[in-house]
């Protein structure tokens, strides 16, 4: 599906890391899928074959340990990886963009190579920490705080529904160091994770992505070095927010492999399964919910590989990265509706993908702003200036 339009907008090189992606997620993630959602485990063993193969820096340079690969090529990983395990696909995305993407855009040169090569060899797995109980779509609303004492700053509060939280060697986290500024009072740290005060709370219960290790993390006079400050003390939220809008193309991504995956199983389904004497295929109602499926996938598509051209070519890319975002999602969840759907009944059973797939989905509506939030961007793109 969508096969040869896109082999005439693809690159050789893309071509080559879709093929590369595809086979290690047919091969390797997707015989793991339905036992790691079922344990509820995260699959170690897969994730360090991620490193080995380069999956997990592959938009960095090589000189901080990447791929040097651009984010379309990342994409089209997340995609397919996606397509196989949504668990898998969101362990990657959460290390590629949140836990390296703050250092690689905002750190020094000292924390690259201290912090960025052994993330992006694949050595060292990073997460991201903003969301706080009282600071979720209002990331702003951060409450833990970052007190300078002598040799750097001394933490106190916690992060909730972090991901890869407990299997993390450095995490890069949002604090309010100045109270009376604002947002320009919060300020972006990373943090060794073996540092003492700090230390993993309540593992999550999750509807979908039950693969993904996902956390509460707490400080508790957790001692950060001076030298472990991301940029400025008065851009840390502004960094994080920069961080989150290249993160709505990884999201877009997984939601376009999740939906490519259920697609895939309901055509197979169609034409194998057969009522009042033919494949199901054959009857219209059926056929129609396929075709409207294809179509909203291959607009989704357009839409997530527009936008990672764009952040290629160092182009604006906030609005289009919302809509990737906002359309993928809600292409995920429409399509793995309509999966259940062209199964019956069984496709309702955790015998099958789609169910599963159909759980998975729901979080790339929330996951990364909200689909709300996302209007939000997306109207005050194309009212400013009018």
């Amino acid at each position: 599906m969508g096969e040869l339009s896109n082999m005439m907008l693809l690159k050789e090189e893309h071509l080559q890391v879709r093929e590369m992606a595809r086979r290690f997620a047919d091969e390797v993630v997707a015989p793991r899928a339905k036992e790691i959602d079922e344990k509820e485990e995260f699959p170690a063993d897969t994730v360090k074959q991620m490193g080995e193969l380069g999956f997990m820096g592959m938009p960095y340079p090589e000189k901080y340990g990447g791929a040097g690969l651009d984010t379309l090529s990342y994409t089209l990983a997340v995609e397919e990886i996606s397509r196989a395990c949504a668990s898998t696909g969101i362990t990657l995305a959460a290390h590629v963009s949140l836990g390296c993407g703050p250092i690689y855009a905002n750190g020094t040169e000292e924390q690259k190579l201290r912090f960025l090569v052994p993330m992006a060899r694949g050595e060292a797995i990073g997460a991201f920490g903003l969301t706080e109980p009282n600071a979720g779509s209002d990331a702003a609303g951060t409450q833990t705080r970052a007190e300078s004492v002598d040799g750097g700053w001394r933490v106190n509060g916690s992060k909730i529904y972090i991901t890869n939280g407990s299997v993390a060697k450095y995490i890069t986290f949002t604090a309010r160091t100045d109270a009376s500024k604002g947002v320009k009072g919060i300020s972006a740290f990373i943090l060794d994770t073996a540092t003492p005060g700090f230390r993993v709370g309540k593992r999550e219960k999750k509807m979908g992505h039950r693969g993904s290790d996902t956390v509460e993390v707490v400080f508790e006079d957790c001692l950060v070095p001076a030298e472990n400050m991301i940029g400025e003390p008065s851009g840390g939220f502004q960094s994080f927010m920069r961080t989150l809008t290249g993160g709505r193309i990884s999201i877009g991504a997984m939601a376009l492999g999740i939906a490519r995956g259920a697609h895939e199983h309901s055509l197979r389904y169609a034409k194998e399964r057969k009522q009042f004497n033919q494949p199901i295929a054959n009857f219209q109602a059926v056929q129609f919910m396929l075709a409207d499926m294809a179509t909203k996938i291959e607009a989704a598509r357009l839409l997530v590989y527009h936008a990672s051209m764009l952040k290629d070519a160092g182009l604006p890319f906030v609005k289009e990265a919302a809509m990737a975002k906002l359309f993928a999602s809600e292409t995920a969840n429409w399509v793995t509706d309509k999966a259940i759907q062209v199964h019956g009944g069984i496709g309702y059973m955790r015998d099958l993908p789609v169910e599963r797939m159909h759980r998975d989905a729901k979080l790339m509506e929330i996951g990364e702003g909200t689909s709300e939030i996302q209007r939000l961007v997306i109207a005050r793109e194309i009212l400013r200036g009018v």
